[in-house]
């Protein structure tokens, strides 16, 4: 048995307070999951990322395809081992990192040839190889491996992003099915086995979104996302392909959006209906000094928090916001201290993860 999903309660909004029965983890929906793109949620260590309630993390196949390798993680035991995270854990395919290496890729029926953002050497991944990967470093959540359409991108693009992506996809979940009991930890959690989501593309044109979604119905995936996102499009139109998507996806199983967003954007997409999410916002912005907060973004490099003794974000219970205050983690910033990353990222992660756990008592119609 792979995942198992229950939806507890739909509002008339279409929101859904659920929960995913993984081989690591019963994960709470919606669920915001943050990135840890090289084995690491960066500059905050996994005991803190459980602290903040996180139930589920990502992992990046494409970087941890090239440092450490698949193949060495898996005779560690698999990721969760090697990095000493005990809960549930998604990995993508490595086809987003492939689409952003515009200058360092090609494209074919069989798949992509890439090289190396680090020193340049030469590497193909196939929807195969992609399931191999990612059946090695054993993540709960498997993507398949799917071809991104950049934005803005004619129709005829968007056509043949799709026609790979779905070829792809038939691949992948082939390839997965015949492997899937090779994951590091099968045996040793009852039999259990991961499970694998397809991933609905088509660029910005609605009827090709619609017929990558009922294709991939099809082909029966243990869950669905939707990606090809957050690639500089505006909101209206990311929001009119989650809506156009969204009821075309079996309502037993699990929708996922990909890459997103803002506080506000993954509290509007969650309450429509979307049962998981990813960003690397949260840390990435805090790396940069940008906060967000319950009273707005604040950019805690200006100078007006120089001796501003008031927490980050006084309505925040987090460890950093109980304990420091702006003056404080302005001065780290500017100081150029690693503690600076640490802190901000914390209370940005607890930020998100608490934005979803507000929306989950709301849509099961209790209060925190």
């Amino acid at each position: 048995m792979g995942l198992s999903f229950e939806v507890i309660r739909e509002s008339d909004a279409g929101g859904r307070r659920g929960q995913i029965d993984l081989p690591h983890q019963t994960v709470q929906t919606p669920v915001f999951m943050p990135v840890g793109t090289a084995g690491t949620v960066k500059a905050v260590e996994q005991g803190v990322i459980e602290s903040l309630g996180a139930e589920i993390i990502l992992g990046n196949t494409y970087h941890l395809y090239l440092r450490p390798g698949h193949e060495a993680i898996r005779r560690m035991g698999g990721l969760h081992k090697f990095i000493s995270w005990p809960r549930a854990m998604l990995t993508d395919s490595g086809g987003f990192q492939v689409f952003s290496l515009s200058e360092l890729r090609k494209v074919t029926d069989d798949g992509v040839k890439f090289r190396s953002h680090l020193n340049g050497s030469s590497h193909f991944f196939t929807p195969e190889h992609s399931m191999g990967v990612q059946i090695a470093l054993g993540a709960d959540i498997a993507m398949a491996f799917d071809e991104c359409t950049e934005y803005p991108a004619e129709r005829k693009r968007a056509e043949e992003s799709l026609r790979l992506t779905m070829a792809w996809a038939q691949r992948s979940i082939d390839h997965f099915r015949a492997h899937q009991h090779e994951v590091p930890w099968h045996e040793e959690l009852g039999g259990r086995r991961q499970s694998l989501f397809g991933i609905v593309q088509g660029g910005m044109y609605t009827d090709l979104r619609r017929e990558c979604a009922e294709r991939l119905v099809e082909m029966d995936f243990d869950g669905y996302a939707i990606g090809g996102l957050s690639v500089g499009e505006p909101r209206d139109l990311t929001l009119e392909m989650i809506s156009e998507v969204l009821p075309l996806l079996p309502k037993d199983k699990p929708r996922y959006v990909m890459g997103v967003g803002y506080p506000d954007e993954i509290e509007q997409y969650a309450r429509l209906g979307v049962d998981m999410m990813d960003c690397v916002l949260p840390t990435r912005a805090a790396r940069h000094g940008l906060l967000f907060t319950s009273e707005g973004r604040i950019n805690i490099k200006g100078k007006r928090y120089a001796e501003d003794q008031s927490p980050p974000d006084p309505n925040c219970d987090c460890m950093v916001c109980r304990r420091y205050s702006r003056a404080y983690l302005r001065h780290l910033m500017h100081s150029g201290e690693p503690l600076s990353a640490v802190l901000n990222s914390i209370h940005n992660l607890a930020y998100y993860l608490g934005i979803m756990k507000r929306v989950r008592a709301d849509l099961a119609g209790t209060t925190i």
